[in-house]
């Protein structure tokens, strides 16, 4: 055993002199046995390359380039996720006002899926009546949620609400990255269904309708 021992540390010692440490600096670059794609055959952009015609590396689209970006359907035609647009930032353009209502159509297609989307994403902290008494709660990991039906939240823009989900705040975390911009604005057309099932009056319904309540 103490030759294995023995044998091992000259070993090290042999694969140390001649490789060196990760991330040392040597007058010699060191011999790469792995490179881990550390070297690549790659055009920098803004760089002069010989094999376009015109000398860059940097190229426009060819003629008939399809953008990979799925755009928004929005009532006034189609938004590419890119656009400073108020259905990508609920900003209205050119201000720091929030716009005042959701810019998708109100669909019961967009309601439904803005209840599949609240239910994964949102009910388990505000719970399924977005009442703030979600499992998190329920269970301890989490002592303070919003009750979505608060006055302040309910007097929010819907751009602003689209706004909280994209980028969190306070305790709350970002779901930009989790939920695509039309879910988002599902979500915030549905919470306004519940927010209008808990706080709506008589008078908020059709006339035929009224007479179905009891």
């Amino acid at each position: 055993m103490r030759y294995f021992f023995a044998l091992f540390a000259v070993s090290v010692a042999a694969v140390i002199a001649l490789l060196g440490f990760r991330g040392s600096h040597f007058r010699k670059p060191p011999l790469y046995i792995f490179p881990d794609m550390e070297f690549q055959l790659k055009l920098r952009p803004q760089a002069p390359s010989g094999f376009f015609p015109n000398g860059r590396t940097s190229q426009l689209p060819v003629p008939g380039t399809i953008a990979r970006a799925v755009p928004v359907q929005t009532a006034s035609g189609p938004v590419f996720p890119f656009e400073d647009a108020p259905v990508n930032t609920g900003w209205v353009v050119g201000t720091t006002n929030f716009v005042e209502h959701n810019p998708l159509p109100i669909t019961s297609a967009l309601l439904k899926r803005g209840q599949q989307r609240y239910t994964i994403n949102c009910a388990p902290c505000h719970g399924g009546l977005a009442d703030g008494n979600g499992i998190t709660r329920k269970i301890g990991a989490m002592a303070v949620v919003a009750n979505l039906h608060d006055k302040r939240i309910v007097e929010m823009p819907d751009g602003e609400l689209f706004y909280v989900i994209t980028h969190g705040r306070n305790l709350m975390g970002p779901y930009g990255a989790q939920v695509s911009i039309e879910d988002r604005w599902a979500v915030v057309a549905y919470l306004r269904a519940l927010q209008l099932a808990r706080l709506g009056e008589p008078e908020d319904l059709p006339p035929q309708l009224r007479t179905l309540l009891k």
